[in-house]
């Protein structure tokens, strides 16, 4: 049995989209996100006290992009992973570690905008500075969504994968903070991406880290 360990709306959410691609039976242990994640017990199965976390045959993984390789490994290396021999093994690899870029970036802005309690304690000019890039990020995925080649609607030429998983939940969780409109091919990406089932099935199902829809840039003074 594979065990997820999971907060809503933090990286984990990727583990659990792709869990439900890949068709295999799991279950989901969810955790407070500002609490157990500090407990002992859990800091065995993730020692810097983060999600997701993974138990899968006796054995215990972190790290997103670490798991993300691994199932698709194990379970779908032609169709949610591309295998060494796939001409696009190297893009995968590339998009799929690329969700990490953006979600640091995202991380600051969940920090600024919804972990720090008081007005005083925020950075206008490290909120400013950290949508600047998140926008960045948007602009590398623009241009590889706008490249004009054949059956370029995902990241990868070959179709659909992991890569698509990784970065959309990503651009989920930006999206809180900049949004697409002046990136209308990622736009596109992320609408047709997010009607999937998967995806769906791994939205919150209650209350979730963000308590409103977009968080607008604080005003340099």
């Amino acid at each position: 049995m594979i065990t997820l360990h999971h907060c809503p709306q933090t990286r984990s959410m990727r583990t659990l989209w792709l869990l439900h691609e890949l068709e295999v039976d799991f279950r989901v242990m969810l955790h407070s996100f500002d609490r157990t994640l500090r407990d002992p017990e859990y800091l065995s199965l993730s020692p810097a006290g983060r999600v997701p976390a993974l138990e899968i045959d006796g054995e215990r993984m972190f790290e997103t992009g670490a798991i993300t390789q691994y199932l698709c490994e194990r379970f779908s290396p032609d169709r949610m992973g591309r295998s060494v021999a796939s001409m696009d093994r190297m893009a995968w690899l590339v998009w799929l570690h690329f969700a990490e870029t953006i979600s640091q970036h995202t991380a600051a802005l969940t920090q600024q905008h919804v972990a720090l309690r008081e007005d005083y304690m925020r950075s206008p000019i490290v909120m400013k500075l950290e949508a600047a890039r998140v926008a960045k990020c948007y602009d590398a995925l623009e241009a590889r969504l706008s490249t004009p080649v054949e059956n370029r609607d995902y990241l990868l030429t070959s179709g659909f994968s992991a890569a698509d998983i990784s970065c959309g939940q990503a651009v989920y969780m930006s999206r809180f903070f900049v949004t697409l409109e002046n990136h209308p091919s990622v736009a596109d990406w992320y609408a047709r991406i997010t009607e999937r089932e998967g995806f769906v099935k791994s939205l919150p199902q209650g209350d979730g880290i963000y308590s409103q829809d977009f968080y607008a840039p604080w005003p340099v003074e």
